[in-house]
């Protein structure tokens, strides 16, 4: 008598089926389990920026970080301001590993550049694309790590808190960087720039976006006397409702990586470029959360039915009814500036909360 060693086929196949039946089973719950995990970390980043807008906020009487003047409104153009006023303090990036110092310069006081940077030092500048200012719907709010911010973090413009892990096309190019001790790190190709973002319309005096000002079609006028003066956290009305910092790209749900509008062919989406955009948030009690596009289009309608002439995004800046690139966006379900345009700035809401 022999004793038969091994498996038959069926035998095989039905080993095999089980094991496809528990890949099956268990690849999504990994899947979920790593996004989550990721998740988790961008949470944690925006805790340790809302520890540094604390410590700034200490240091500065209570205001939120700003790079513009306060007085710039009184002078009506960089060069006036310049010349009738002062050299206001450089936008530095950093000290690189070669001993030379980076930054956004205006040309003054011995400094290099000209007024055309001048819009980095706004929190938001409200040109089209194409309305010939280098820097389009650009400005501050997408620097958070200059210098004179990243002297409350990690002294570093390349710290890997300021970017998100599901971040990838911008974390490729700036995690090699990580690792450099220098303030600031440079290839000689480009500057990446942070996967977080400040709210633009809580940087300025609430009466650049006023309700007033969002309904008669005159907001986003900071040549105000005192419009680049950046508000005190006090002045925030709805601190649970109100977001502060978020993830400027579509991370969460994200349905496409590009954007084949922008030239080049690496630029994400922005968060509110889709329905299913839900960005990690940092809010202005600091709580940090979930703040989905959906919701905050839902919040503005019943604000709107409500009797708020201006919803709870603005529609009156220069930018008009598409907002913050909505022309751009992924689908058309999606319309929606909350954070970026968001109506009385720091004293508005980007959401309504309970139901």
């Amino acid at each position: 008598m022999s004793r038969r060693i091994g498996f038959t086929v069926v035998e095989l196949l039905v080993v095999i089926a089980i094991i496809a039946i528990l890949v099956g089973i268990l690849l999504p719950a990994i899947g979920r389990a790593r996004d989550a995990a990721l998740v988790t970390q961008s949470q944690g980043n925006l805790r340790n920026l809302a520890s540094a807008n604390a410590s700034y906020q200490a240091e500065w009487n209570g205001r939120q970080f700003t790079a513009s003047p306060d007085d710039a409104g009184l002078y009506g153009s960089c060069g006036n301001y310049i010349a009738n006023a002062v050299c206001p303090p450089q936008q530095i990036l950093g000290w690189d590993q070669n001993g030379a110092i980076w930054g956004y310069y205006l040309g003054c006081d011995g400094y290099p550049g000209s007024c055309g940077n001048w819009d980095i030092y706004m929190p938001m500048n409200f040109d089209a694309p194409s309305g010939g200012s280098p820097y389009p719907q650009f400005g501050s709010f997408r620097l958070p790590n200059v210098k004179a911010f990243t002297n409350y973090v990690n002294f570093k413009y390349y710290d890997e808190v300021f970017w998100a892990p599901k971040d990838e096309i911008l974390l490729e190019k700036a995690e090699p960087f990580f690792q450099n001790p220098s303030e600031f790190y440079s290839d000689g190709t480009e500057i990446t720039f942070s996967s977080y973002c400040w709210s633009p319309a809580a940087m300025f005096a609430p009466d650049v976006f006023s309700s007033a000002a969002c309904a008669s079609g005159s907001a986003g006028n900071y040549w105000l006397p005192s419009g680049t003066r950046s508000p005190s956290v006090g002045m925030c009305t709805y601190p649970d409702l109100k977001t502060q910092m978020l993830e400027h790209n579509w991370l969460q749900f994200a349905e496409a990586d590009v954007n084949p509008a922008f030239i080049g062919g690496e630029t994400p989406y922005y968060f509110n470029a889709g329905y299913s955009s839900t960005p990690v948030a940092l809010f202005f009690d600091g709580h940090v959360g979930a703040q989905s596009c959906a919701d905050a289009m839902e919040a503005d309608a019943r604000a709107s039915n409500q009797g708020n002439a201006c919803g709870l995004w603005c529609r009156g800046t220069p930018l008009g009814n598409n907002g913050y690139y909505g022309q751009y966006a992924y689908d058309f379900l999606v319309d929606t500036s909350f954070h970026i345009l968001t109506c009385n700035g720091i004293q508005g809401r980007d959401t309504i909360g309970m139901k």
